[in-house]
């Protein structure tokens, strides 16, 4: 389980997090709120990248307040950031590759997580030769993705997936999404509620830094405040 209890967060003397606690178990949990509201420093926070004034984070009960981004990644967070960040020029294999390179137990199970990636996202086995740079914007996302599960992650962070994608390949993003939390606990931040709320089991709205409110998906999607702030509805 990661675990968020309390998190104050500072950039200079603006504090950005506000007594911020959340819970992801064996379950796929949305963060949603517009932007500015805190989400991506959450993230960073989580990754070691921001450091906290106060409060805790913990995987399966070990603290990773004072940790480095290196060893949190190895100890099992993975991160799909969303400008995909991948390498270009090199090809879907190659790519793939980097996700466990670095990661002593996933360098183990690598033919193993590759199949995994194939039944995922087949069409990457029929791309593995192709520089990832020429992909579409839909593939290239998928190729993060699965760049990140390559990692066997027992945590996956998703920063914004469906961003500049259209929406059929949105709505896909998604169905997969709905596949991988029944083998890894998934955090995600998204603008596409409506899509979100779909694939997810709780979510939590962040408004000004602060949790304005916490529950399942379901009853996030029959929220008058969310229909009207979030779905348009």
């Amino acid at each position: 389980m990661l675990e968020v209890k309390n998190l104050n967060v500072f950039y200079g003397k603006l504090q950005i997090l506000w007594d911020l606690s959340v819970q992801i178990g064996n379950e796929s949990v949305g963060l949603f709120g517009p932007n500015g509201a805190g989400k991506t420093t959450l993230i960073n926070t989580i990754l070691g990248l921001v450091k906290p004034v106060s409060g805790e984070i913990t995987l399966d009960g070990e603290s990773l307040a004072k940790m480095e981004t290196d060893k949190i990644i190895k100890l099992g967070i993975a991160v799909v950031p969303q400008d995909r960040e991948l390498f270009p020029l090199m090809s879907v294999l190659e790519n793939l590759r980097t996700g466990s390179a670095y990661i002593p137990r996933a360098k183990k199970k690598y033919k193993e997580r590759l199949e995994y990636i194939f039944t995922l996202f087949p069409i990457l086995k029929e791309r593995l030769d192709q520089p990832a740079g020429s992909m579409s914007g839909g593939q290239q996302r998928m190729v993060a993705i699965a760049r990140a599960l390559m990692a066997d992650p027992k945590v996956l962070i998703l920063d914004e997936p469906s961003g500049g994608l259209q929406p059929s390949i949105v709505t896909e993003v998604f169905h997969r999404l709905k596949e991988i939390k029944k083998d890894v606990s998934i955090l995600v931040t998204e603008q596409n509620v409506r899509q979100a709320l779909k694939a997810i089991d709780r979510g939590y709205i962040l408004e000004d830094g602060k949790i304005a409110m916490a529950d399942t998906a379901q009853n996030l999607a029959g929220n008058d405040h969310i229909r009207k702030s979030y779905l348009g509805i």
